[in-house]
């Protein structure tokens, strides 16, 4: 007797893919085909949560070999002695090589100058095109979302640089058939964001679905901070209260953690990974909005960093 084509709908529960699951699986595909296609790639790995997803992934990618590429980090000299310290942790219990290329090394020699505001993170944009040049990488792996901004938004997962690193929208490819395209001209690379139709929630789910370790800023925490353009940023060597900034000790976490001159807490109470999720979940501000600013700057701040050669 014939039997009928068997229907998605009556498809057994247990044998569909849950939206994390499809995620990972589109992520791990762009790392491996990616990977197989250039010469040189690098994941840029900061210690911030995006960043420890997507090697999280690149560890599944190629398990049981080792991942085939080193990690990247653009030290604006402003991090987080936490992060610097996770960040340091997970490559050695990985075994990875870490190349780290220091923006006060650039300020120390005359190559850059400070901003007049006192942040760092707009440098990094030569530094990081300098480490990429140096290290003749054609790949390299970022952990932008389309959730996080305009300018992100129209981001393609693979994005084409020329030999300046600068983004050209006219310059970017289609993208057919789940098919990466990263040739390039000599000089060129390619910017490949493995993230990129992730949310934050979906970020924040799959860290607790995979038990990932993260860097304790992320989670609520007695913090001395002053209050500065509507932020709240941390007493430091780098962010000094003015004497019209009186500090105060607040339970705050930070949703993304970039320098501590331009990234504020927001007031929390979620201690745990179920508790930041349910907290995400509600929140209709994304994490670049709420707390970076440099993004602030102008309406098209990352979009003018991006075109300058930033991701």
């Amino acid at each position: 007797m014939w039997d009928p084509p068997v229907s998605i709908t009556n498809t057994p529960e247990s044998n569909r893919l849950d939206l994390l699951d499809t995620l990972e699986s589109e992520s791990i595909h762009i790392f491996r085909e990616v990977t197989a296609s250039a010469e040189r790639p690098v994941l840029l790995f900061s210690g911030g949560k995006d960043s420890v997803v997507m090697l999280h992934l690149a560890v599944k990618a190629f398990h049981p070999a080792p991942v085939p590429f080193p990690v990247l980090h653009v030290d604006t000299g402003h991090n987080f002695p936490e992060v610097l310290a996770f960040r340091d942790a997970t490559v050695e219990r990985l075994g990875l090589r870490l190349v780290v290329e220091k923006v006060q090394d650039w300020i120390d020699d005359g190559r850059l100058t400070e901003r007049t505001d006192g942040t760092r993170n707009p440098l990094q944009t030569q530094p990081l095109l300098h480490a990429i040049t140096e290290g003749k990488f054609d790949a390299v792996y970022g952990g932008g979302r389309r959730d996080e901004e305009k300018a992100r938004a129209k981001e393609r997962v693979v994005s084409m640089r020329d030999s300046f690193g600068q983004w050209d929208p006219r310059n970017q490819r289609p993208e057919l058939w789940n098919l990466y395209n990263t040739r390039h001209r000599p000089g060129e690379h390619s910017r490949v964001f493995p993230l990129s139709n992730w949310t934050e929630l979906d970020v924040w789910r799959y860290i607790e679905r995979e038990g990932i370790e993260l860097p304790t800023l992320y989670y609520a925490h007695d913090r001395e901070v002053f209050q500065r353009d509507g932020m709240w940023l941390p007493v430091s060597d780098v962010t000094v209260p003015r004497d019209d900034e009186p500090v105060v000790t607040k339970h705050v976490r930070y949703r993304t953690v970039g320098d501590m001159s331009c990234t504020g807490a927001v007031e929390s109470d979620a201690a745990t990974v179920a508790d930041v999720v349910a907290e995400v979940a509600a929140t209709t501000i994304t994490e670049r909005g709420a707390t970076r600013a440099d993004d602030r700057l102008s309406e098209a701040a990352m979009e003018d960093r991006k075109k300058e050669g930033y991701f």
